[in-house]
C-alpha cells in the first residue's frame, strides 16, 4: 500500500513507520523537515507546515495515497487542513483518550460521540488539551462523516524512549527525595508502551473498520503503586506533600479502557503488569547513574 504518515519522526511514530516498513508498504512521511530520521532511502519526504492550509495544499495536493496516518493533527483546523489537501482511500487521526469527559472503568469507544458537542474550528491554543482533541474528532465526525476514518484513542503512552519523561519523573523525585504534590496517588490509569502504540497503528491500515478505536495495554496501576514499587527497590523515600512540584498526571481520574473493538480486529495487547515493572527498573538504573 503506498501511505503517507505526517509526523512519524520520533517516539511511537518512529515503531510505527518501521512496521510499516517491515511489511512491505511504500511510506512517505510529511514533516518539517527539521527533525533527523533514521529511515534512510526506505522512504520518500515530503516538507509541510502543518498547521498552515495552504502548505498542506501546495504540499499534498494532486496525489492519491491509499491511507493517511495523521500524528500530529491536534485541532479541528489541522483536519480541515488535512481533509481538504489529501485525496485518500483511508484517514487514520491520532486522537487520544482524553476525549472522554468523564473517566471511568471500562471506558468504550462509545463514551464520546462526535455529534454531542457543537464543532467549533479552532487553532491547538484555543482550548486545552482534551478540548482541541475533541474538537479534532468533532470535525471527522460532524463535517467529513463520508470519509473513510479511523480515530485511535490512546492513553498515556510510556516506554525507554518517552520524551515526555512523565513516569520518569516518579521514580527521580521517589530516588531523590524530591517532595511531589500528587492529587490522584490511589487512582487505577491504563497505558501503552510506545512500540505496541506504534504496532497497532501499522495493524489498522488494511482492516475493515471506521470510527473511533481504543487501544491500551490490558490491566492498570496507581501513582501510588509504582511509588511504592521504587521504594522497595531503591530503599528511597518518596516525600508527597501539596507544597511539593506539582507531578505530571495531576487532574486525571482513574479509568481502564475497554479494548474489545480491537480485540474483534484481531490485535491482542499486552498485559501491563508484564512490562510495567520492567520499564521502572530502567527508570531506576537511569536515575542511579
Amino acid at each position: 500500500m503506498d501511505i503517507l504518515v505526517i509526523g512519524g519522526t520520533r517516539f511511537f511514530g518512529i515503531h510505527m513507520v518501521n512496521e510499516l516498513l517491515a511489511k512491505g508498504h511504500e511510506v512517505t512521511i510529511a514533516t518539517r523537515g527539521k527533525a533527523s530520521d533514521g529511515y534512510g532511502d526506505k522512504i520518500k519526504r515530503i516538507t509541510i507546515e502543518r498547521t498552515d492550509g495552504t502548505s498542506m495544499r501546495n504540499a499534498l495536493g494532486g496525489r492519491h495515497y491509499d491511507v493517511v496516518i495523521d500524528k500530529i493533527a491536534y485541532c479541528s483546523n489541522d483536519i480541515k487542513y488535512a481533509m481538504e489537501a489529501i485525496d485518500c482511500d483511508k484517514y487514520i487521526h491520532m486522537s487520544s483518550t482524553a476525549v472522554y469527559e468523564s473517566n471511568h472503568a471500562n471506558m468504550t469507544e462509545a463514551d464520546f460521540n462526535g455529534f454531542s458537542k457543537k464543532l467549533v474550528w479552532c487553532d491547538r491554543e484555543a482550548f486545552p488539551y482534551a478540548e482541541i482533541k475533541r474538537q479534532a474528532e468533532c470535525a471527522l465526525w460532524q463535517e467529513y462523516s463520508d470519509r473513510n476514518w479511523i480515530a485511535v484513542r490512546y492513553p498515556f503512552v510510556i516506554g525507554k524512549d518517552d520524551y515526555t519523561e512523565r513516569l520518569l519523573y516518579y521514580v527521580e523525585h521517589t530516588m531523590k527525595s524530591l517532595p511531589m504534590n500528587i492529587d490522584n496517588l490511589d487512582y487505577q490509569m491504563g497505558y501503552i508502551r510506545s512500540d505496541e502504540a506504534g504496532r497497532f497503528m501499522a495493524f489498522l491500515v488494511d482492516k475493515d473498520t471506521e470510527g473511533a478505536v481504543n487501544g491500551s495495554a490490558k490491566g492498570t496501576i496507581s501513582i501510588g503503586e509504582i511509588i511504592a514499587y521504587v521504594e522497595k527497590k531503591t530503599g528511597a523515600k518518596a516525600i508527597i506533600d501539596k507544597t511539593g512540584e506539582n507531578a505530571p498526571y495531576n487532574g486525571v481520574s482513574g479509568y481502564r479502557i475497554n479494548t474489545d473493538k480491537a480485540a474483534a480486529l484481531g490485535f491482542q495487547f499486552s498485559t501491563l503488569q508484564d512490562w510495567i515493572y520492567e520499564l521502572l527498573d530502567y527508570y531506576i538504573r537511569k536515575v542511579g547513574k
